[in-house]
């Protein structure tokens, strides 16, 4: 005799978020890959370009650790698209500058993260395209703005290699 799964009494909405979002990450790199540049090179640049941020700081506002944050910029200097400087304002910091030729890629890459959203709220009525963004932005904002404090950390969902 087998077991049989416990019914639910409420929506898995776990799973519906992590499948979407896995899904929905796995179409950006792909569209992101297109232009040669990864999401995290993309939000590097974007949250860099004409601003005068550390790479901790960049690091904090794309959700990254320290080590992938060098890992990225390492990439994006060896193609030319940032570069490291002394701090304009704290001659004992440096700061992520974005090259000429980097804030093209970031206008390019922002039409790429543009087209990948709205290709995937596309695929919904324009109503429900509408309620969908207005109770995520009340969640993000609010009840799921802050993780909980957990003894044991949870950890980001890691994507296959191929």
């Amino acid at each position: 005799m087998t077991a049989m799964a416990p019914r639910r009494s409420e929506p898995d909405v776990s799973y519906l978020l992590d499948h979407t979002g896995h899904v929905l990450r796995t179409r950006m790199s792909a569209a992101l890959a297109e232009i040669g540049l990864t999401p995290r090179m993309h939000c590097v640049l974007v949250h860099a370009v004409g601003q005068e941020h550390t790479q901790a700081q960049l690091a904090e506002m794309g959700d990254m650790d320290k080590t992938t944050m060098v890992v990225t910029v390492d990439a994006l200097e060896a193609a030319g698209l940032a570069e490291r400087r002394p701090s304009g304002t704290d001659r004992r910091a440096r700061v992520v500058t974005v090259t000429e030729e980097g804030a093209r890629a970031a206008e390019r890459s922002s039409r790429v993260v543009d087209r990948v959203h709205r290709e995937a709220l596309d695929a919904l009525p324009e109503d429900e395209r509408r309620t969908l963004l207005r109770a995520l932005e009340r969640l993000a904002g609010g009840h799921l703005a802050v993780p909980a404090e957990s003894p044991r950390p949870v950890r980001r969902a890691r994507q296959r290699k191929r």
